[in-house]
């Protein structure tokens, strides 16, 4: 397991227990150390991999991204500006594979087994099994 997925889990592990002021400690340094952004507020599965350190990454502080999830470098996973009461942040399912520099915004939901491409820009859902590429993202293949 990553380093960063280390630290954020002892992170979110502290702010469950409602221990102060560690959680915000850890958050800051991933955020220096390892130039990423990954808030422990945020809700991630187990075995999740942060490739390449998660250089780069920055994930909404309400997101929900699944078991088995792999993230490359670079990669935005935010919400649209709209509340959390409207549902405007992303929703991530299991085993999804999102390549370097892929962007996911607003209020959308990627299946299970879903793969997005490289400096992909995903505005939509994404069904599960299915291979999106592009900006804007488009579907390639569905298995």
């Amino acid at each position: 397991m990553h380093a960063v997925v280390r630290l954020y889990y002892l992170s979110r592990w502290c702010y469950l227990k409602k221990i102060p002021l560690l959680p915000k400690l850890i958050h800051y340094f991933i955020r220096i150390i390892f130039a990423c952004d990954v808030k422990y507020t945020a809700e991630i599965g187990e075995n999740v991999g942060f490739f390449h350190n998660g250089l780069g990454v920055v994930i909404h502080k309400h997101a929900k991204i699944g078991d088995g999830t792999c993230l490359y470098q670079n990669v935005t996973i935010g919400g649209n500006g709209k509340s959390e009461a409207e549902n405007g942040i992303p929703v991530i399912g299991k085993n999804v594979f999102i390549g370097a520099g892929a962007v996911i915004l607003g209020p959308v939901t990627i299946g299970d087994n879903a793969r997005i491409g490289a400096n992909s820009v995903v505005l939509n859902d994404v069904a599960a099994n299915t291979t999106v590429v592009g900006s804007p993202a488009k579907i390639i293949t569905k298995r």
